[in-house]
């Protein structure tokens, strides 16, 4: 068989391996970063702009083999729409949305998970296991049922019912538990242990990264290779902003995109910021925030393993952090679907709300092209009732 044309370097103390087998992290337990040798980058991606293929189109970007078919089911290519009217509420000239609903599993987790799953099953993996607080298990449990694997999913029991079904619709095994997606995480490492199902937490394995870069490769090509002045990402895990930020990285080494980077936002709630404050304290990691709780249940991530990496890119390209209250971010998400028709799901709604904060704090200004990111579908959020017989 082929060896694969990449390799890994941990994010924090450098070290390499090679990419062969199922990588967890690094002995330093922190996570892996996916390094690629020289590729050609045809120009048929280049010119292929706006999309029709998905995300996999930006194959010689992303960890395949040549030949290789992904475990896809037609994710990538969400639109990035212009919305003159919330951009004029809010008092901005050049407002964007990148819509990630309409993703085949309702959010962007969707792109992560086609790549890990293509991945480890390619190396041999059958069973799955991750902690959830929402869209990923439902990303995972499809996913899974698309490479013919057992997936297992931990979620807080909080988690909104409509995923927990659309989890349970697809065969996830579901397990719900009192607690945060901390402890769900703790529970699930065991599980792993214990059956040997590979662990999918985020940034567990390095190819999640991978998936969600294609976000910034998207954006950069629906721009005309032209990347926007800020972008604005609700963060709970991280992996969406530390993936945009290595694509940029790499369209520029590329030389598709010129030296001029975004400033990228990280935007969190109120009820759980870690990452809010260790970027204002100045500490290159994040402490574990008690007791979280948000209505934007991917924002309820209390210690997230991506924080350095996260503060990191936040800083190497001017940005910062943002922290909204769930009032506003419920707000905001009724006043972007009203204004522009689009289902904003509460993590969308926080994007909105902490544009709105740096606009006022004169931060951002009103002629910047700003990208702010809706994650996932509105109505996934909505009670669909009890959950199906059999589920616990």
């Amino acid at each position: 068989m082929t060896a694969p044309d990449w390799t890994l370097e941990c994010s924090e103390c450098t070290a390499t391996a090679e990419a062969a087998g199922l990588p967890t992290v690094c002995e330093c337990g922190r996570p892996w970063l996916v390094r690629y040798a020289p590729r050609d980058h045809p120009a048929s991606e280049r010119s292929s702009g706006g999309g029709g293929q998905g995300m996999w189109r930006f194959r010689s970007f992303l960890p395949l083999m040549p030949g290789e078919l992904p475990v896809s089911l037609g994710e990538g290519d969400t639109p990035l729409l212009p919305v003159p009217r919330l951009g004029k509420a809010l008092g901005c000239n050049d407002l964007w949305v990148k819509d990630e609903a309409p993703n085949p599993t309702g959010s962007f987790k969707a792109r992560g998970l086609s790549a890990a799953i293509t991945r480890a099953v390619g190396s041999g993996a059958t069973a799955f296991t991750l902690p959830t607080a929402g869209n990923a298990g439902v990303a995972a449990a499809a996913y899974g049922a698309r490479a013919g694997a057992k997936v297992r999913v931990y979620a807080p029991r909080t988690t909104p019912k409509t995923i927990l079904s659309q989890i349970a619709l697809t065969g996830g095994d579901l397990v719900l538990l009192d607690g945060h997606i901390g402890d769900c995480g703790k529970a699930s490492r065991a599980y792993s242990a214990e059956t040997g199902a590979m662990d999918l937490s985020t940034l567990r394995e390095p190819y999640r990264i991978e998936g969600k870069k294609t976000l910034g490769l998207e954006i950069a090509a629906q721009l005309d290779w032209e990347l926007p002045d800020v972008i604005l990402y609700p963060t709970g895990g991280g992996t969406g902003l530390i993936g945009m930020w290595k694509a940029f990285a790499e369209l520029r080494d590329a030389g598709w995109v010129s030296a001029k980077m975004p400033r990228m936002y990280s935007v969190q709630s109120s009820g759980c910021a870690p990452v809010v404050r260790a970027f204002e304290s100045g500490a290159e990691g994040c402490d574990p925030w008690p007791d979280p709780w948000t209505v934007a249940s991917g924002l309820r991530v209390p210690g997230p393993l991506g924080d350095r990496l996260m503060l990191r890119a936040l800083r190497e390209s001017g940005g910062g952090a943002v922290a909204v209250d769930d009032a506003d971010l419920e707000a905001d998400a009724r006043l972007g679907a009203t204004l522009e028709g689009i289902d904003f799901a509460p993590e969308g709604g926080a994007a909105i709300a902490a544009l709105r904060a740096l606009i006022e704090r004169g931060v951002v200004a009103a002629t910047e092209r700003i990208v702010v990111f809706n994650t996932g579908a509105g109505w996934l959020y909505r009670d669909a009732g009890n959950l199906p017989e059999g589920q616990s």
